[in-house]
């Protein structure tokens, strides 16, 4: 099968979820056989993010306008792409470049699927945009696919709004690469991050409204007082909020026991999962946290917020769900951080259920069934 994966960006710096769903799923079909071609915008595109991606033919547009991720308009890239493809697979949903690609499909009669990520829902930024959009061509686009993808059924509503058939729809989870990097360290990166042997708790994220770092930090400042010797760590780059959570800290006196360490690549970012006692997840709004099942598959527990489409977490003990709010995650953080000991075996349990239900190993073959079966019924 010749499959075109279509997504705005791979940055892993910036590009969050959507863009690390789409590069391991298409790391995993080529290593199924499948031929896949990645298209995309150059934007945050490195040599080191191309060699993550052995087997995968990357066509990267230039792209001239970042907020909207505008690719420059070279239609015969984007045609003969859509031409040489058997299944096209869209990600996300407010997306130029998604757009350009679905009009060529129809075009060709080609037949594709979309998986929005969470993106349905008109919020965040540019509400009236998303609007015009939907109306003009993003409706369309999700109601004419030959499936839609939900990272989780916490999707269905937004998919119910966007007046979707309810047999189009298929649930496939976000994964992860229990492949673990190289030359883990630990000690030496709690001896560069400036942490040394201090006991922390970590962020690992984009610091913007969505994400709510600024709720943990505050959760975390009111309670510091009742967590003597413990720390926070903040990773990740700043998408709009590190003058806030600098302000944050400052305010509350805490700048010995918060420490900013920016984006982090493997292995460092492994490193700091093993390190840390706990990971929270304080979103606001997210469809399914890969930063849990990141954490998981290194054995750390987490507290995360019921706005993160992962409330399994506490049905199997690897960790707790909390309001989305300063005082749930603070009381949650009391309650987990009271008994170290248990932390571990929250550990040991979390890293039980990433692998038995979410190793892309596994769910690839899901996608690959999907596309099978599409092709299968248009051919008949």
């Amino acid at each position: 099968m010749k499959i075109l994966n279509v997504v705005t960006h791979i940055d892993p710096v910036t590009g969050g979820g959507c863009a690390e769903r789409t590069r391991q799923m298409s790391r995993y079909l080529a290593r199924c056989g499948e031929e896949v071609t990645l298209l995309t915008t150059d934007l945050g595109i490195t040599d080191e993010c191309r060699k993550a991606l052995p087997g995968v033919e990357v066509v990267a547009l230039p792209a001239f306008m970042k907020r909207f991720y505008f690719p420059v308009l070279q239609l015969n890239r984007i045609k003969k792409a859509v031409a040489e493809a058997d299944m096209i697979h869209l990600m996300g949903h407010w997306s130029v470049l998604n757009t350009l690609v679905y009009l060529f499909l129809k075009q060709q009669k080609k037949p594709y699927v979309v998986c929005p990520a969470g993106a349905l829902p008109i919020c965040g930024r540019s509400k009236v945009l998303k609007a015009i959009y939907n109306s003009l061509i993003g409706r369309r686009i999700i109601q004419e696919a030959a499936a839609d993808i939900l990272v989780t059924a916490g999707e269905l509503p937004s998919c119910q709004d966007y007046g979707i058939e309810t047999d189009k729809i298929l649930v496939i989870p976000n994964g992860i690469d229990p492949d673990e990097p190289n030359h883990i360290d630990v000690a030496a990166f709690r001896e560069k991050s400036g942490l040394g042997p201090t006991p922390f708790i970590l962020f690992m994220g984009r610091l913007n409204h969505l994400k709510g770092p600024d709720l943990l930090l505050r959760a975390f400042c009111e309670a510091m007082d009742e967590l003597p010797g413990c720390h926070l760590a903040v990773a990740g780059p700043d998408d709009g909020m590190g003058q806030e959570m600098e302000d944050i800290t400052n305010s509350y006196g805490a700048k010995t026991r918060v420490h900013f360490l920016g984006y982090l690549e493997n292995p460092a970012k492994t490193e700091a999962y093993q390190a840390a006692q706990l990971v929270v997840i304080p979103s606001r709004q997210e469809a399914m946290s890969i930063v849990v099942l990141e954490a998981g598959i290194c054995g750390t527990p987490v507290l995360l917020t019921d706005q993160c489409g992962f409330n399994e977490v506490a049905a199997v003990d690897g960790g707790e769900v909390v309001p989305a709010s300063v005082p749930g995650i603070k009381a949650g953080l009391l309650r987990m951080l009271e008994n170290p000991q248990k932390l571990a075996a929250q550990g040991a349990n979390l890293k039980r259920f990433v692998e038995e239900n979410y190793r892309w190993d596994a769910l690839v073959f899901k996608y690959i069934e999907l596309y099978r079966k599409i092709l299968l019924r248009r051919a008949a």
